[in-house]
């Protein structure tokens, strides 16, 4: 893989965590894209706002490594799948993951276009066929019959509350499916309030996974939803109304 981006840093391989973290370790090839993604983001970010994280064991850690442990063990182990990140930003979770499975099918939806303009430009360089980059409103997605209930996973890394987050998710969502929201801290009262909110919307918390990560040992948590039951038609609510009016327990 080339590319005429600048030179930069190298990121560090860190298979042996890669390994003990997720049953899972990049290939060279994926390796190589993971480095061209760094050069990439670094170069975009001169001119768009993306990220304050750029040293590489930073990026590693915060950008990769806590991309794919968000799916945990489903990395190496689920089917083929089509995925939906929400809110991807500079193309986290979305991008890493499509590096990591190529047999999953993402789409990366962001409500500015500046990002996912970005979005775009990285998939000649990191010669990835199995991204859909998109501009749009998740409320009005989540009512489209190509999007509502389309999706095996649906992320979301922190964009809102846990309540504001799951009216986006769950909509989009197969039965059986998974929604997975990235957060960092995590509280009694946090989880109590989704799994109310979550059983309006037709999901129930299948899991709550508490880690750290590796270098910095910062708190985080994986928080799985299964769609259980159809979500009403009411949800998502009309744009803006699900983050200004979070749903009540």
């Amino acid at each position: 893989m080339t590319s005429d981006l600048p030179s930069t840093a190298s990121l560090p391989s860190q298979l042996d965590i890669w390994q003990e973290t997720l049953a899972w370790q990049p290939t060279p090839a994926q390796q190589d894209q993971f480095q061209t993604l760094y050069a990439y983001i670094l170069d975009a970010n001169q001119h768009v706002n993306l990220t304050r994280i750029t040293e590489p064991l930073d990026f590693w850690e915060k950008h990769l490594w806590d991309s794919l442990r968000g799916v945990g063990m489903g990395l190496a182990n689920a089917a083929p799948a089509r995925v939906m990140d929400v809110g991807t930003g500079a193309g986290f979770p979305g991008l890493p993951l499509a590096i990591a499975r190529p047999d999953w099918d993402l789409t990366l939806l962001d409500s500015t276009r500046k990002k996912i303009d970005v979005v775009q430009a990285a998939l000649p360089l990191l010669e990835l066929t199995n991204v859909i980059p998109m501009v749009g409103r998740v409320e009005t997605l989540g009512h489209l019959p190509t999007h509502r209930e389309q999706y095996d996973w649906v992320l979301v890394r922190a964009v809102a509350s846990v309540a504001t987050c799951a009216e986006y998710a769950l909509p989009l969502v197969k039965l059986g499916g998974q929604v997975v929201l990235y957060r960092g801290q995590w509280t009694v009262e946090e989880e109590q309030q989704l799994q109310a909110v979550a059983r309006q919307l037709g999901g129930a918390i299948a899991q709550v996974d508490a880690f750290e990560t590796p270098i910095t040992q910062g708190v985080r948590h994986s928080i799985y939803l299964t769609k259980v039951a159809a979500t009403p038609a009411a949800y998502p609510r009309a744009v803006g109304i699900p983050k200004q009016q979070p749903l009540l327990a």
